[in-house]
C-alpha cells in the first residue's frame, strides 16, 4: 500500500451566492480547481483521475454527469478517468477517500478530489424538500412531513435526552456559540460577521420552528450555502518529483513536514433513523474506530490536535464527541463545558471570564464547522480535509491549533447513515 500525501487545496467563501453572481456549478468548479492548481504548484498536466462530490446537483441545478465539468479547467485535463460520489452529506469525504484509496493502491500518483454544491437555488421549503432525499424520502417524508432534517435531528436530540437527562438545550445552545466563535476567526466562514452570544442562542425561537423541530431552535442548525472546495492527493513518488520542481525555482519550497492520510474508515447503516440505535450510532462507530486504529491512535483525547466533526445540527457534535471517543457515552456535554473542545482563544467568551483551564485541548470545528463556516452539502467533507492540510501545515492563521500533528475529519451522510473518517497527519 502506498502512503497518500495531500499536497493542499483550496475553497470558496461561503458566505456567496452563486445564482446572484450568475454562475452556475460549471464556473464554480472550474475556479476552485484552477486556484487548487495556484496553491499547490501543481500543473493540470500532472493530474492523472479526478473525483467529484456532489449531492443534488441534478435537483438543485438540473446538471449532473459532473465530472465532465473538472475537464474545463484546463485542456490539459481532458481524457482523465474522473467519476461523481454522492452520499448526502458524505459526498466530498466520499471523493476525498476515492481519490486516496485510488493512490494508496497504486493506480495513481496525483489526483484532483472536489466538492461542489448550489443549494441557493429555490425557496428554502423547496430546497428543504430536495435535502429529504438523504433521508428515507417516502416512508420518512410522511411521518416528518416539511423540513425533514430538522424534525429527523430534533427526534435525535429527544432519544439522547430521554437516555441521557444530563444534555439541555443550554448543553446546544453552547455548541452554536461556540462554533460562531470560531468562525469569526475564518475570513471565508458564511457567519464570520455574526455575534453569537449564549442569552441568543438559547432563548431565540420562532414557534413555529420550534414546535417542528424540538428541541432544536434556528440557531442549532446548519446552514444553506453555496460552496466548493479543491484537494490535491499524491503518491511518495510524486511528492519527490514535485519537491525537486519546487527548489528547481518553479515554485517556494515547502517550509513544512508532508501531510499524510495515516488511516480511515468508511461505514453504512440503514437508511431509516427509526432502524439506527440511537444515540449511540455503532455503525458510525466502526468507521472512527477503523481510521483511529489503522492511525496508531489508542486515546484520541492525547493523541489528536483537532478535529472537524460533522456538525450539522447542534446535537451531531455531542453525539461525535462521543463516537469519536473524546467523551464517555452521555458525556459529551460535560466535554462541551470543560473547554476542551474550543480554541483558547474563544474560551473565554463562550463559558465566562471565571473559565477554569481545559483539563486538555483538543478544538472541534475550529473554522465554524457546517453551522458557522457554512454546509455546501457535497464540498462539506472536502473543506474539511483542507482545514486539515492549514492546520497541519501552520496555515490556519488566527485559528490555527499550536502544534498540530494529529487531525481527524468526521462527516457524515444523511441521519448518521453514511460515515467517512479519516486521520492526517505529519
Amino acid at each position: 500500500m502506498h502512503t497518500v500525501h495531500l499536497l493542499g487545496g483550496s475553497r470558496t467563501d461561503f458566505k456567496r451566492n452563486f445564482k446572484k453572481e450568475n454562475k452556475s456549478l460549471r464556473e464554480v468548479i472550474v475556479e476552485v480547481v484552477r486556484d487548487a492548481f495556484a496553491a499547490t504548484c501543481i500543473e493540470p498536466g500532472d493530474i492523472q483521475a479526478g473525483v467529484l462530490g456532489n449531492f443534488a446537483g441534478g435537483m438543485f441545478t438540473r446538471q449532473l454527469h459532473l465530472g465532465a465539468l473538472l475537464l474545463e479547467a484546463d485542456d490539459a485535463l481532458r481524457g482523465i478517468p474522473t467519476m461523481h460520489t454522492e452520499a448526502a452529506c458524505a459526498s466530498g469525504s466520499l471523493a476525498v477517500l476515492t481519490a486516496a484509496q485510488w493512490v494508496q493502491a497504486g493506480f495513481y500518483d496525483c489526483v484532483l478530489a472536489v466538492g461542489a454544491e448550489q443549494q441557493k437555488t429555490m425557496s428554502p421549503a423547496d430546497g428543504s424538500d430536495v435535502l429529504g432525499a438523504a433521508a428515507d424520502y417516502h416512508r420518512e417524508k410522511p411521518e416528518y412531513g416539511e423540513y425533514m432534517f430538522p424534525k429527523l435531528f430534533g427526534r435525535i436530540a429527544e432519544l439522547y435526552m430521554q437516555r441521557y437527562p444530563s444534555l439541555t438545550e443550554s448543553d446546544l445552545a453552547r455548541v452554536a456559540v461556540k462554533n460562531y466563535s470560531h468562525a469569526r476567526l475564518n475570513p471565508l466562514a458564511q457567519m464570520r460577521e455574526s455575534d453569537l452570544d449564549f442569552t441568543t442562542a438559547s432563548t431565540e425561537t420562532q414557534k413555529n420552528w420550534r414546535i417542528a423541530a424540538s428541541p432544536l431552535k434556528l440557531y442549532d442548525c446548519s446552514q444553506i450555502t453555496d460552496g466548493a472546495a479543491a484537494v490535491i492527493l499524491c503518491s511518495e513518488r510524486f511528492l519527490d518529483k514535485l519537491s525537486h520542481r519546487c527548489a528547481s525555482g518553479n515554485a517556494s519550497p515547502r517550509s513544512h513536514a508532508p501531510v499524510s492520510l495515516l488511516g480511515w474508515g468508511h461505514s453504512t447503516d440503514c437508511l431509516a433513523l427509526e432502524k439506527k440505535d440511537v444515540p449511540h450510532f455503532p455503525q458510525a462507530r466502526k468507521a472512527l474506530s477503523r481510521a483511529l486504529e489503522v492511525a496508531g491512535i489508542r486515546d484520541p483525547k492525547t493523541q489528536l490536535h483537532g478535529v472537524e466533526v460533522h456538525d450539522c445540527f447542534s446535537v451531531s457534535e455531542v453525539i461525535a464527541y462521543e463516537v469519536i471517543g473524546l467523551a464517555d457515552p452521555g458525556q459529551g456535554a460535560s466535554l462541551l463545558h470543560s473547554g476542551a473542545t474550543m480554541l483558547p482563544s474563544v474560551r473565554k467568551t463562550v463559558l465566562g471570564a471565571d473559565a477554569p483551564a481545559a483539563p486538555f485541548s483538543i478544538p472541534v470545528n475550529s473554522g465554524g464547522g457546517l453551522m458557522a463556516d457554512g454546509h455546501p452539502v457535497g464540498a462539506t467533507g472536502v473543506r474539511q480535509v483542507l482545514d486539515a492540510y492549514q492546520q497541519l501545515s501552520g496555515q490556519a492563521g488566527p485559528r490555527q491549533i499550536e502544534g498540530a500533528k494529529r487531525f481527524l475529519t468526521y462527516n457524515v451522510g444523511g441521519s448518521m447513515t453514511t460515515t467517512v473518517a479519516m486521520v492526517w497527519g505529519t
